[in-house]
């Protein structure tokens, strides 16, 4: 009989709150890129966007985590979740380019406010097991995906961007309140006033911690992990359209993906508590790498089921290293929840903006199979190797 995995309350509100930031995100994000060859921007300046998002998110995460000791983070939470709204407003309403990539920096920050303050409430809290409380954490992305995209593209349909960009803002709004009321009790413990000068000596302190092998090398390699799905972030939809798919196929596509693997990502989130960080690291490096190699591998002979069960493969192996990344953090770190939430945070964005970056050069030179191949190789190579620090 199915056993439905064990999730704790403070986590649960967490999950839920990283779900309806990503629905309203998600109404529209999936659509972004088409949104912007729409606008004439070409594949380095989707790239640069993409790019502007992420690495204010990476520079923004230190602030976020000093500031996580002088305000509560339900507040700091909400505020970010408020940031994704205005930047949904700011897609209707920028004059122009300047203004556009404004806003870009705008949902940055906002990210980093939200994520650094979610993953220091987890790490500040005395949780059973880390690795299944962000399994379950990272895994709302994913039932968030399940139906945002085909809620987007009826209000997209009906209404243009403009409806789709407003219902956003809505949504986000409601989101804020909800995030506030949820955690500000659950929270309010954790603020202790630190100044900066003991912020900076904490910041030390984390980055000598990460210097030691046995965190570095994992932690190294999840980072890998994570510059392959910013790459897949940015232009695996222009990859489907390159293969001639329809607006329509890529929509199906997107939904059944996220709906299939919604009870999958159960599984995972059970499979993750039964081991160390470090294996489950090595394991989602390798994962994702076999899925990205076929990738790239199989490109002539792709079809709809082929790319759903790759896609599938490389969303397991994803979900497993990160969820060991921060596991791995919030054990190693467990002294330092706020410095460490902010440097988990970092990791993330920083190899977004360097996948999508490079990814937007690097297509037309080597063209997308190579890149999945290269990509794929990197990353099994990384786990194989990880995994002697992964010994149980």
């Amino acid at each position: 009989m199915f056993a439905f995995p064990k999730i704790e309350r403070i986590t649960r509100d967490a999950t839920i709150t990283h779900f309806f930031l990503m629905f309203g995100y998600k109404l529209y994000s999936l659509y972004f890129p088409l949104f912007l060859v729409a606008k004439n921007f070409s594949l380095v300046e989707i790239g640069y966007t993409n790019f502007l998002i992420y690495l204010p998110i990476a520079i923004f995460a230190p602030i976020s985590g000093f500031l996580n000791h002088k305000v509560n983070p339900a507040i700091l939470s909400a505020l970010g979740i408020l940031g994704y709204g205005i930047h949904s407003l700011g897609m209707i309403l920028f004059p122009n380019l300047a203004t556009f990539y404004l806003f870009q920096i705008i949902l940055g920050i906002s990210a980093a406010l939200f994520f650094v303050s979610s993953r220091a409430i987890l790490m500040g809290s005395n949780l059973e097991n880390y690795d299944r409380a962000f399994a379950w954490f990272y895994s709302a992305n994913s039932y968030a995906a399940a139906v945002s995209p085909a809620v987007g593209a009826l209000f997209i349909w009906k209404f243009g961007f403009q409806g789709v960009f407003i219902l956003s803002f809505i949504l986000q709004f409601f989101n804020a309140v909800f995030c506030y009321i949820r955690f500000r009790k659950q929270t309010g413990h954790l603020p202790d006033s630190v100044k900066i000068k003991e912020s900076g000596r904490n910041y030390l302190a984390v980055l000598k911690n990460l210097k030691t092998k046995d965190t570095l090398i994992p932690v190294s390699i999840s980072f890998l992990v994570l510059i392959l799905a910013g790459f897949n972030n940015t232009f695996f939809v222009l990859f489907l359209k390159n293969l001639g798919w329809s607006l329509n196929q890529i929509l199906i596509f997107n939904s059944l993906l996220s709906l299939i693997f919604l009870p999958i990502s159960f599984w995972v989130v059970k499979q993750v508590a039964r081991f160390k960080s470090e294996i489950n690291i090595s394991w989602g490096s390798k994962i994702a790498g076999i899925f990205s190699i076929l990738l790239g591998g199989l490109y002539s002979i792709l079809n709809f089921y082929s790319v759903f069960i790759i896609m599938l493969g490389n969303s397991i192996g994803g979900l497993i290293a990160d969820s060991g990344r921060s596991g791995l953090l919030s054990q190693k770190l467990k002294n330092y929840p706020e410095e460490s939430a902010a440097v988990d945070t970092v990791f993330s964005p920083l190899a977004t903006a360097l996948g999508a970056v490079t990814g937007g050069f690097l297509i037309s030179l080597l063209g997308y199979p190579l890149l999945f191949i290269f990509g794929g190789i990197s990353l099994f190579l990384s786990g194989i190797f990880g995994k002697k620090f992964a010994k149980t």
